[in-house]
């Protein structure tokens, strides 16, 4: 069955903002009045704080972080501490898991399965390390992953390193991991990426992975 997706590029969206916008559409899509949605987004720099975080996992001191103009969230989804800025592609799927599967787990490998093709079209071979989520290179993590679900639909998602300052990721233990590192599309392939190019490739791939049809894109 091929499900139907509507998509809105939000552009850049303050963290508190968007969350307060997937909310707003996860509880449209509860009581069925939307069909599943794609946001994309980017955020202003700011450091999210999952259900099995802690702020022990931030290295630098809160004056350190007003200096550096980056704000510190603690959040609803999974997983751990993790950050978002500029030149990095974040994804919120409001999806209705009933149409598609009731199990965090497909869920989760899904997400990542995106990415690993989207890399593999930029011949990088990306893969799963087993026990941890999210998409690696080596020992390098390029995509993190934190979901939550209401009433089988899903909200937060998947954060995807273009170009962001990848200094901003050493204030943290990124998400709780001490010998892991984090890398970007722009570092691996040592040269700049459009974010047009990248989420064209992006909305391909999801609509692979999971089978939809887009019948609405705003921009």
């Amino acid at each position: 069955m091929t499900v139907k997706l509507n998509i809105k590029n939000l552009g850049i969206l303050e963290h508190q903002k968007a969350y307060q916008l997937q909310l707003e559409m996860l509880k449209k899509r509860i009581a069925n009045q939307i069909e599943d949605t794609l946001l994309i987004v980017e955020h202003p720099p700011v450091y999210t704080i999952g259900t099995s975080g802690s702020r022990e996992n931030i290295r630098v001191s809160s004056d350190f972080l007003n200096e550096a103009g980056i704000k510190v969230y603690e959040t609803n989804r999974g997983g751990d501490i993790t950050y978002h800025g500029p030149g990095q592609i974040v994804i919120y799927p409001i999806l209705n898991l009933k149409n598609h599967k009731k199990d965090l787990h497909w869920l989760l490998r899904s997400y990542e399965e995106v990415f690993i093709k989207l890399l593999k079209d930029f011949a990088i071979d990306a893969q799963r390390i087993d026990g941890l989520t999210g998409v690696w290179v080596g020992n390098e993590k390029i995509t993190a992953i934190g979901v939550a679900v209401r009433r089988w639909v899903s909200y937060h998602g998947c954060a995807f390193n273009l170009s962001p300052n990848l200094e901003h990721f050493s204030y943290i233990v990124p998400c709780g991991i001490t010998d892991k590192g984090v890398t970007s599309l722009e570092k691996l392939l040592g040269r700049k990426v459009e974010t047009d190019q990248v989420i064209e490739l992006l909305i391909k791939n999801f609509k692979e992975v999971f089978a939809m049809e887009v019948i609405n894109y705003e921009k």
